[in-house]
């Protein structure tokens, strides 16, 4: 179970509120997730994948200023409409919130799919250990196969066929076929 007391706490409860108060679908996902799901792990800000239309993005932004947060950047709407993240910072802690606008078809299951967690006085949702595990294989870094190898070891119950049919999409539609293989061998159990 990862601690979520401090620095986390403050940003990770103000984020709610604020997807509350905007009625706007989210999940939190990276390196807090990976240690609720997985395995702790040192992570130095949030990641979150929000549902929300570019034509929301200043308002969602201006609101996001009475939750604790401010833009990283001048022209966080500019930004956020040509690579689909709005970059924030939390003023109290100075932790840095990464919001991907989900988009794809996908990214719209991994909200619906998504499952609350609570803790000390805080909730927010946080994606099955299958969708968490695409996404690790789609961004395909070192630290995202082992994160995938703790997910994998933690929950051994998965749904192997959800994870490869989403997986190979994405393999082939990026033509890497390696993706698929590397993950495809993280998913093989391991005989204790």
């Amino acid at each position: 179970m990862v601690d979520l007391s401090h620095p986390f706490l403050s940003p990770l409860k103000e984020l709610s509120n604020l997807l509350s108060k905007t009625k706007t679908e989210g999940v939190v996902i990276g390196g807090i997730s990976v240690g609720l799901i997985g395995k702790p792990r040192f992570t130095a800000d949030i990641d979150a994948v929000i549902l929300l239309n570019f034509e929301q993005i200043e308002a969602f932004v201006k609101t996001a200023t009475a939750f604790g947060f401010e833009p990283r950047i001048s022209d966080v709407g500019e930004f956020a409409r040509k690579t689909h993240v709005i970059l924030l910072v939390h003023k109290k802690t100075g932790i840095n919130i990464d919001l991907s606008i989900g988009l794809l078809p996908f990214e719209h299951e991994i909200v619906q799919r998504a499952k609350k967690f609570e803790s000390a006085g805080v909730s927010f949702y946080i994606p099955t250990p299958e969708d968490l595990i695409i996404m690790k294989a789609v961004a395909h870094r070192p630290k995202d196969l082992e994160d995938i190898r703790m997910i994998v070891q933690a929950n051994p119950e998965l749904d192997r066929q959800r994870i490869k049919r989403w997986v190979e999409d994405f393999a082939q539609t990026l033509e890497m076929p390696e993706i698929w293989k590397d993950v495809e061998k993280l998913l093989i159990p391991v005989d204790h």
